[in-house]
């Protein structure tokens, strides 16, 4: 009896696991994401927003990878900045002597394209998403279409020959796309970045401050434009940014680098960067260290070219003295120059350390420690007002209003304590603007010099040879500059694995 008890037991035992057994494998494993339980809230939809815009840091998301391969990728190759040949960090880019395997290019080709997947897959799942409300649903997309657009803007500049793909792709045979023509990469930026204005804010709440705006889509549109010789659609871009009444220039000149006015009223995009180091984050980059001298205790990888600096002496105020945006830019050998010391934790003028100074000449933005936080925790502007201003004036001058173009740059020039422009023509404008204005204004600032120089060779408006104007600017190693440098090669690793991407001419 005890036997059979026994059984009848073991048997109901089995009886109520078995029956119950198909509910304890369908548990869903909460800590686990998947396809099916991530694009379900709002949460959700921002997390994957909050994945887009991290690839502006890089693929990785590192600080080492954005300052020594995205930097180096989007500005060695300028002539307003050398490198420290002692350093290995972009040596290759900024003599000319790349090869089609360079990790800088290849660096901006991962990054754009993680961020692109990520945008894809936003604007093709967060429409659908019913716990989502349709205001916040619009938002986000228009966001990833900004990102999409800026993405593709970076590669199209660099690369020229790129794939266009704008569906989340998850068939393997689908995953080696052929190249599209340049022109349809940038009609795509267009649509994306005319869909995003439409559908972006003027502002976000303040727990939002630094996510793309109307204003930041209309910008990067109005730029779009500029750089394919639209000039009647690009004024009425920027000029739709400056009538909006949302930006205004910073009194000081030097808080646009020092992180005193972050997200400020100068700023229309930048990449976002908090110092945070709390629970394994690294949030920083190290771009103190970067532009530094050694004897204030950073590692100075580039300096200023010795036009920009001549150039930037002939940038005066009304008393016939260097105006205070040069003063915020550079540390040079004058009486009234002094920099950031990280090691001193204070300012130091040039006159007391000049002989011991490693280089003449040092760049002075982003240099500050701020909050003693080692590398920094301060934004990298990609657009800011006064780069729109001078802009707008450029296709205000190439639409034949000169005179308002003037009044634009004046802006500009006033609040950096220069004096304003008097009478010019279009010819003398148009210059003043490639070769002083926007340099001196705008000088290390991430991928605008050298694109600006891209962007007057490829055009047919008083085109400029890139190797002219780097050998009229006495750059370094002009002399290794071929026709093939206007653009990247194509990576190597991905033509490795893509048997339908074509290298690039002469690479």
């Amino acid at each position: 009896m005890k036997r059979i008890n026994h059984i009848l037991v073991l048997t109901l035992l089995l009886g109520v696991i078995t029956s119950c057994s198909d509910d304890f494998i369908n548990v869903a494993n909460k800590e686990a994401l998947t396809e099916e339980s991530f694009w379900q809230t709002e949460e959700h939809a921002l997390q994957a927003l909050t994945a887009a815009y991290a690839a502006l840091h890089s693929s990785s998301g590192s600080k080492w990878a954005f300052f020594e391969e995205l930097y180096t990728a989007m500005s060695y190759r300028g002539d307003d900045i050398v490198n420290n040949t002692s350093e290995i960090y972009g040596r290759s880019l900024s003599n000319f002597t790349n090869t089609t395997e360079e990790s800088a290019p290849y660096n901006v080709w991962l990054a754009s394209y993680s961020g692109i997947g990520r945008a894809n897959q936003i604007i093709e799942r967060v429409p659908a998403m019913e716990g989502v409300e349709q205001a916040s649903r619009d938002v986000i997309v228009s966001e990833a279409k900004f990102l999409r657009a800026l993405y593709y803007f970076w590669l199209v500049t660099a690369f020229e020959n790129v794939p266009l793909v704008t569906k989340f792709e998850t068939n393997p045979d689908n995953l080696f796309p052929s190249q599209a023509n340049a022109s349809q990469v940038w009609s795509q930026i267009e649509t994306d970045l005319s869909e995003a204005a439409a559908s972006l804010p003027e502002a976000h709440e303040a727990q939002w401050v630094g996510r793309a705006t109307k204003g930041a889509a209309q910008a990067l549109l109005g730029k779009v434009y500029l750089f394919q010789e639209k000039w009647a659609e690009a004024e009425t871009q920027l000029e739709g940014v400056v009538t909006s009444n949302q930006y205004t220039l910073l009194d000081n000149y030097a808080d646009n680098f020092n992180g005193n006015a972050e997200n400020g009223s100068e700023s229309i995009f930048e990449i976002q960067f908090s110092g945070d180091r709390s629970n394994g984050n690294d949030e920083r980059h190290p771009f103190n260290f970067e532009v530094s001298p050694y004897t204030f205790g950073g590692w100075e990888l580039f300096y200023p070219s010795e036009w920009l600096v001549d150039e930037m002496k002939k940038d005066l105020n009304e008393d016939g003295e260097i105006s205070e945006r040069v003063y915020e830019s550079i540390f040079f050998e004058d009486t009234n120059s002094d920099m950031y010391s990280l090691d001193a934790g204070t300012e130091i003028a040039y006159d007391d350390v000049a002989g011991e100074l490693n280089h003449p000449k040092y760049f002075k933005k982003y240099s500050y420690n701020v909050d003693e936080n080692f590398y920094v925790g301060t934004n990298i502007s990609l657009i800011r007002y006064a780069d729109v201003l001078l802009m707008y004036a450029e296709a205000l001058n190439e639409n034949g209003n000169t005179d308002q173009a003037i009044i634009e740059i004046n802006k500009v020039r006033e609040r950096g304590k220069a004096a304003p422009l008097s009478d010019m023509n279009q010819e003398a404008l148009r210059q003043q603007i490639r070769h002083h204005e926007r340099p001196v204004e705008l000088s290390m600032e991430f991928g605008i010099r050298w694109f600006d120089l891209y962007r007057w060779q490829r055009g047919s408006v008083a085109s400029e040879s890139i190797k002219e104007t780097l050998q009229e600017h006495n750059t370094p190693f002009v002399e290794n500059f071929e026709d093939k440098h206007v653009v990247f090669p194509i990576p190597l690793q991905e033509i490795n694995i893509n048997p339908n991407l074509k290298q690039n001419s002469g690479w």
